[in-house]
């Protein structure tokens, strides 16, 4: 049995890696896929706002606003797992291209509706729907493809990479789908559709097999789901973080339909309830610029838990319930959900084999949105039947139970920092 490295032998190793390896800045298919990636999401951002807006606009209906949102999260839990099957048995390029076309196609039949001003309530929660459906074809595959064109050495600042241009998305897409709106209901659907044509070119562009080459598998569509789940289920730090991934999925499609219809409600005009959304994607951006920064200062368990307690600032809403209170208290937590996701993230692409990169994160989404769609909807009928401070109450109360789920659990005490996740494998 050979000698543990040292630590001074342990760094030598690790720059070793780090420094033969093609920095992410000239990874020509990495940089394509953030490309469309990041044109495509500004897009889609711009119609997730607009989505309520037009529910608002039709129906007059906090209620209804919060049925839209649960439409387009509801495909999540119905397909992830399925998703997840066909993402490893088939062409990932060709699924995520056809996922692309078909959103593109039900966004563009909305534009119509409302051009023609034959536009139904109906027609925005079925297209709500087929574009989450899409969504979840398309991420099933994305997974494959960050792991297939970034080496793992490289995984952790990937991971922030990509959660900063979440965060531009965050930021650019709801004002601007609050602004487009402004200029016409069809303008944002418009953009969104078109988007996806960037999303579709920059795949074509790559030349990294989007998979490992593998075997026809055998095995039933339900034996292979269940064996994602089992991944997961026996790993305590991928369980535990899927809970916790839940709890605050939930509660932040709440917060921020909250945020809508509040702002609607006194009176901001379309553009000024963009712009109250667009904080969180402000401070999320920040905290990804700082990401480096934060893994260096804080531990992996300090970073994970951070985004869940730093919710105790909504309490602020609860003693003064205006809507500027409550963006600028969500938009505080926003700051470090870049640093949660990316330390969550960089640890399982690490630890998960590529014959499961589909089925495992499609197993931890299906568990997570299992409540996500529930949040609007929770939030909606709150506020309109109860009172907004019962909404924000409700989603502060889950936040702080995983919180405490995470603080007391070991699974977290040990984990390793994102960085050193490969260094660690190859000195196994």
């Amino acid at each position: 049995m050979g000698a543990a490295p040292r630590r001074g032998e342990a760094a030598i190793s690790e720059s070793a890696v780090t420094e033969s390896l093609t920095p992410l800045r000239r990874n020509r298919d990495f940089l394509l896929f953030q490309t469309g990636q990041l044109l495509s999401a500004v897009g889609t951002s711009t119609a997730t706002i607009a989505y309520p807006l037009l529910t608002l606009a039709v129906t007059h209906s906090p209620a209804n606003a919060g049925v839209v949102s649960f439409a387009q999260f509801l495909p999540i839990v119905l397909f992830s797992l399925v998703s997840g099957v066909v993402g490893d048995r088939v062409d990932r390029k060709r699924m995520m291209i056809a996922s692309d076309i078909v959103r593109a196609v039900a966004v563009t039949g909305l534009v119509v509706a409302i051009l023609f001003h034959e536009l139904a309530f109906w027609q925005i929660v079925t297209v709500s729907f087929v574009e989450g459906t899409g969504g979840v074809f398309f991420g099933a595959g994305r997974s494959g493809v960050f792991k297939s064109v970034v080496p793992k050495a490289q995984l952790a600042a990937a991971a922030s990479t990509e959660e900063g241009r979440l965060s531009v998305v965050r930021l650019a897409g709801p004002p601007a789908g609050g602004a487009l709106f402004g200029v016409g209901r069809a303008v944002p659907f418009l953009a969104d559709a078109v988007s996806y044509t960037f999303s579709t070119l920059s795949l074509l562009a790559m030349r990294t097999p989007f998979q490992e080459r593998r075997e026809r598998a055998d095995t039933h569509v339900v034996a292979e789901a269940l064996e994602g789940l089992r991944f997961v289920w026996h790993n305590p730090f991928l369980r535990l973080t899927t809970l916790m991934l839940t709890l605050g999925g939930f509660s932040a499609a709440g917060v921020q339909l909250a945020v809508v219809v509040l702002a609607r409600q006194h009176g901001l005009a379309s553009a000024g309830v963009g712009g109250l959304v667009a904080l969180v994607g402000a401070t999320t951006l920040l905290g990804a610029t700082a990401s480096p920064l934060v893994r260096r200062v804080l531990s992996p368990r300090a970073i994970l838990l951070s985004e869940f307690w730093s919710s105790l600032v909504l309490v602020s809403f609860l003693v003064w319930p205006s809507v500027y209170v409550l963006a600028a208290a969500f938009a505080f937590q926003a700051f470090f959900f870049a640093n949660t996701d990316a330390a969550v993230r960089a640890h399982w692409y690490a630890i998960t084999p590529d014959r499961l990169i589909a089925r495992v994160p499609s197993a931890m989404g299906n568990v997570m949105v299992l409540a996500m769609p529930l949040g609007p909807l929770a939030a909606g009928f709150l506020i309109q039947s109860v009172s907004p401070r019962a909404a924000i109450a409700l989603f502060l109360g889950v936040l702080l139970v995983a919180a405490a789920a995470g603080t007391l659990s070991r699974s977290t005490r040990d984990v390793p920092a994102p960085d050193d996740s490969y260094v660690a494998k190859q000195q196994a």
